[in-house]
């Protein structure tokens, strides 16, 4: 490894295939698919491929707030893309998502299956196919879509650029988790200083603007990404805790932050989601059952 004080960039960049780092398994300079894989196809009209990741928990929760408000048209299929195993780079997977990213979607309910992926523009979707979660008179519409893309903005400096130096790294470096750090709690202050002037981003009410921005905002705010709640003091910013544990106790939200999870308590875990008795504790005995006596 180079001593990131010392290091001197090359005058052309190359690849080290096997270069430090959990991620340097998945992570490659070129886009396409490295083999061939169908994505598997269930009974209902959305087919999401997904994994827990906070971009991923947007589209779960999204989907179970569209269910608890009774849109049958919104039931979905959930299977679950192992990044780390290298399923998004599966030619069924880029057909859908030629980025290779989770989450992606594919909606069968018409006589062309449409493709969406980038996790703002599958809520977008959703909020205008369902009508919901969107407002619609203008300026409201506007001010949640300007958070929402404010979350898309913001995210890669607290995921890729915060998370990445502070938690993941090979090795610490003081400068890039020093000015990640101070992004990030800039961000909060942001974030902080519009909800001490409304209930939710966009207003009164709740939206996609939310459901994009607590996967992230929300899970710092818990110390549940990154561990690093009391590195960043993030108890200062009293506003984005109120505003996160009044999403954190919908029972929609508890439910998607289910789905596609592979790690952690494992009683919090829902691989994959068919059907609402999935989230049935028996329900999921007897399919963890059935998979041990097919040797699976």
């Amino acid at each position: 490894m180079n001593d990131p004080q010392t290091y001197t960039p090359p005058a052309v960049w190359t690849w080290k295939k096997d270069g430090a780092g959990r991620f340097s398994g998945i992570n490659r300079p070129v886009a396409g698919p490295t083999h061939d894989k169908v994505l598997p196809v269930g009974r209902h009209p959305l087919q999401l491929y997904s994994l827990a990741t906070p971009n991923g928990v947007k589209v779960t929760v999204m989907l179970e707030e569209l269910l608890a408000r009774k849109f049958s048209g919104a039931e979905y299929d959930a299977w679950m893309i192992s990044i780390m195993d290298g399923d998004q780079f599966g030619s069924g997977f880029v057909a859908v998502n030629p980025n290779s990213k989770i989450p992606a979607l594919t909606d069968r309910s018409g006589p062309t299956p449409i493709r969406v992926f980038e996790s703002g523009s599958i809520l977008l979707y959703l909020a205008e196919k369902f009508g919901a979660f969107l407002p619609t008179d203008i300026a409201t519409r506007t001010e949640c879509l300007s958070w929402l893309f404010w979350q898309m903005g913001s995210a890669p400096y607290l995921g890729g650029g915060f998370g990445h130096f502070y938690a993941y790294a090979p090795w610490k470096i003081e400068y890039a988790i020093d000015r990640f750090a101070m992004e990030v709690k800039r961000q909060l202050d942001v974030l902080d200083r519009r909800l001490a002037e409304t209930q939710y981003l966009a207003g009164p009410d709740y939206t996609i603007a939310d459901i994009a921005t607590w996967p992230w905002y929300g899970a710092l705010l818990q110390g549940r990404i990154y561990g690093a709640a009391e590195f960043l003091q993030v108890h200062e910013y009293v506003n984005v805790k109120r505003w996160s544990d009044a999403i954190t106790a919908r029972p929609a939200v508890q439910r998607g932050l289910k789905v596609n999870r592979n790690y952690g308590d494992q009683s919090k875990q829902l691989h994959e989601r068919h059907d609402a008795s999935d989230f049935d504790t028996k329900t999921q005995d007897k399919i963890e059952a059935a998979k041990a006596a097919n040797g699976g």
